[in-house]
């Protein structure tokens, strides 16, 4: 059926190889990974398969001589997953698809399991009692009425999941549980037309309650990291002004080969990499190199696709288009990096490995020994089945989950917006910091630094005269102003500065030659880390130097993180000029500047293979790449959309305290995630060998399993506590991150 249909409009060449991105469904653990890409590899033409499990995106790569795009559709098929050509618009269609049914199961599964719970109570409590058998039976027929339906609706997440491997011949984690609510169901079914003094109803569907509680958690914080990951659209244009003979006409940027002459405009978005030729003006490209100033450019500069033109007209010779792109090369870089981070293995996978072995042998050697034993078949399979129920993996699929919910909520009041379900993990695990410089642990807006050195009637000049001009330095100087009202008649003059009428006399706010500032006075203000912006007004001079200060509480945090034993570091696309001071004033010894994105992959690379585990904090676009290819990262809310997207948490407001409070929160609630595992097996050590012993029955085992699963939740919230008070983040902060 797959080889029927043309895929060819979704597949990529490259020379003899051939490459397409597949949606797959069905993947839900880490597990998944191992049996997709090992699967795909070893059929004969595929050269390669990466599957990154927080966007279900399986990129295959193929000899086309030996294969087609149909033949690998249905390798998956064999496999046991379905795929389809990933498209980015349909991909999160169908997670919030997804979302929304495990969200109806997981209702339909509380609201029965609450029902049949009454129902229960009313049979436990007439059984001690003086309930008559035909009141008892139309209680138990109620609560199958009840139950049937409902596992049968809310336990297809787990029952799909299951057949899906044991096609296969494999097991999950699902199987167990599938195994214990279908027998469960089955033989309350059989005790109920037998008029037997108990039923499981209760059991099952409370199970199916609590599981689908855990999977449905894991999905919505995965649901969220990969909401807008991997989009550069929104810094692209989508058109372009081509020369074409003497005239320019409008073109569609994919129209654009190298050599081509374009002409970009005041306020234009670059569309393709280029160098000038003709023209003078400023670019911003902070998003694409990480450099905080304006750049200035002319005859044989180079530009960036998605840099933004300032001041003049340019015009200029495309070197690379479409996706031979920096921009594009930053994508190719994000999506390799995410697809290699995705290959961590949680703690719950690591434990799920062999749980599942373990307790199908287990149910079995406990029926084939009570058979042996001379027990009828009836009561082995009852004592077989309260092994299955009491070794249900409820506790362990809450015990990770669980820790999870509370500990995002410590850091949410911390001022930390959690991505990633795995992010607290990853974290708690990190030995070694690397900061950018730009944005994280400066303040995100330049500021002027001398203002107290400025009488404050020329500043408030000055900083209302910079309200009518579109400059980044004037911008800084506008901050300062206490009356936000700009003086009438201003006028800018591109690339020099503004002019107004103000008293009398003609103000200026621009560069020094424009305020005719004295050479000698400009050179003794100015250094490698601060930019200039000269004010005049009438025989007042005023010179103002403009920088980003460090955020607030850098240098403690900086000294706290390494007292905790963490190696700290600074990676920067800005000049060595200004990441110096910044790296004296921490004390950081190791820090790089000018880099580019794939020159900081490369050192958080070169970290990894010493061993590293490296927690990246960074807000640059050209940051993006480098936060994907960390062990963890974490980015501030003023960071690009893209990089937040890409990191695995969000940090708010102007201190830098929440990344500290995120390494200590995540070290508490990473050993709660292990105390939590432990209890899990410490329950199944103590009450396997009783349930196989035949001293409870189902119903006993059900309640022990609720035990067990309430005994991880209340340990889980234990990671309240460590979280700093009175920092809950504001409503416009929360609101500012959710519309990111």
């Amino acid at each position: 059926m797959a080889q029927a249909i043309d895929y060819s409009i979704f597949v990529r060449h490259d020379g003899p190889l051939a490459e397409m991105d597949l949606a797959v469904e069905g993947v839900g653990c880490a597990g998944c990974i191992r049996k997709i890409e090992g699967g795909l590899k070893r059929v004969p033409g595929i050269v390669d398969a990466r599957l990154n499990f927080t966007s279900r995106r399986l990129a295959v790569q193929w000899r086309d001589r030996d294969i087609d795009a149909g033949q690998v559709l249905g390798a998956l098929e064999r496999i046991g997953y379905h795929g389809h050509p990933f498209a980015t618009a349909d991909a999160e269609a169908d997670d919030t698809r997804h979302a929304k049914w495990l969200l109806r199961c997981l209702a339909v599964a509380g609201f029965a399991a609450m029902n049949i719970m009454l129902l229960s109570v009313s049979v436990w409590s007439g059984n001690a009692g003086d309930i008559t058998q035909e009141t008892r039976d139309l209680f138990h027929w109620l609560s199958a009425l009840i139950a049937l339906p409902t596992a049968a609706y809310a336990g297809q997440p787990f029952f799909q999941s299951a057949w899906r491997v044991l096609r296969l011949r494999k097991v999950n984690m699902d199987v167990p549980i599938s195994l214990g609510v279908i027998l469960a169901l089955g033989l309350s079914l059989v005790e109920t037309i037998n008029h037997a003094e108990h039923a499981y109803f209760d059991s099952a569907v409370m199970l199916l309650f609590f599981l689908l509680c855990g999977r449905y958690f894991d999905h919505a914080m995965r649901q969220k990291t990969r909401a807008v990951a991997g989009n550069l659209a929104a810094l692209k244009s989508e058109m372009a002004h081509r020369f074409d003979g003497s005239e320019v006409v409008t073109v569609p940027v994919a129209a654009l080969r190298p050599g081509d002459r374009v002409l970009i405009r005041p306020g234009d978005r670059v569309p393709a990499d280029g160098t000038v030729i003709n023209g003078v003006s400023e670019i911003d490209d902070s998003l694409i190199t990480g450099e905080t100033e304006k750049r200035a450019v002319g005859p044989g500069a180079t530009l960036y696709a998605g840099s933004v033109n300032f001041a003049g007209t340019l015009s200029v010779k495309v070197t690379a288009a479409g996706s031979a792109t920096l921009i594009d090369e930053i994508e190719r870089l994000l999506e390799g990096a995410v697809g290699a981070k995705s290959r961590y293995v949680r703690l719950a996978d690591r434990a799920a490995r062999l749980y599942a072995p373990v307790v199908h042998t287990a149910a079995a050697m406990t029926a084939a020994g009570w058979l042996i034993a001379g027990a009828s078949l009836h009561d082995a399979i009852v004592v077989a089945i309260s092994v299955l129920i009491i070794t249900c993996p409820c506790a362990l699929a809450l015990a990770i989950p669980a820790v999870q919910v509370v500990a995002s909520g410590a850091l949410f009041r911390a001022g930390l917006i959690v991505n990633s379900g795995d992010a607290i993990e990853r974290t708690a695990e990190a030995d070694t910091v690397i900061f950018d410089k730009t944005g994280t642990l400066t303040m995100p807006d330049p500021c002027v630094q001398n203002r107290a050195n400025v009488p404050p009637d020329v500043l408030e000049s000055a900083a209302r005269l910079a309200l009518s001009s579109r400059h980044p330095l004037a911008a800084a100087v506008a901050r300062e102003a206490i009356s936000k009202m700009p003086f009438d008649g201003a006028s800018e003059e591109s690339g020099r500065g503004v002019r107004a009428l103000v008293d009398g006399a003609e103000a200026r706010l621009g560069s020094a030659e424009f305020c005719e500032i004295d050479p000698a006075e400009l050179s003794a203000s100015h250094n490698a880390a601060t930019s200039l912006i000269a004010f005049s007004h009438g025989d007042r001079r005023a010179l103002f130097t403009v920088s980003q200060s460090l955020r607030p509480d850098a240098i403690a945090v900086a000294r706290r993180l390494r007292a905790l034993g963490l190696e700290l570091a600074i990676l920067s696309g800005d000049r060595a000029e200004a990441v110096a001071p910044v790296a004296d004033a921490l004390g950081l010894a190791s820090w790089q500047a000018g880099l580019k994105p794939a020159e900081k992959i490369a050192f958080i690379e070169h970290m990894k293979a010493q061993g590293r585990r490296v927690l990246m904090v960074g807000d640059g676009l050209n940051d993006a790449p480098a936060l994907a290819a960390a062990y963890a990262s974490i980015s501030p809310i003023s960071a690009a959309h893209l990089t937040q997207a890409q990191a695995d948490a969000v940090f708010m407001g102007e201190r830098l305290e929440p990344v500290l409070d995120a390494v200590l929160l995540s070290r508490r609630a990473r050993t709660l995630m292990r105390q939590n595992l432990w209890l899990a097996v410490a329950y199944n050590a103590i009450a396997v060998p009783i349930a196989m012993a035949g001293l409870v029955t189902p119903l006993i085992a059900a309640a022990a399993m609720s035990g067990s699963s309430i005994l991880v939740t209340l340990n889980a919230l234990r990671a309240r506590t460590g979280s700093v008070p009175g920092r809950r983040p504001s409503l416009a902060a929360v609101q500012k991150v959710q519309s990111a």
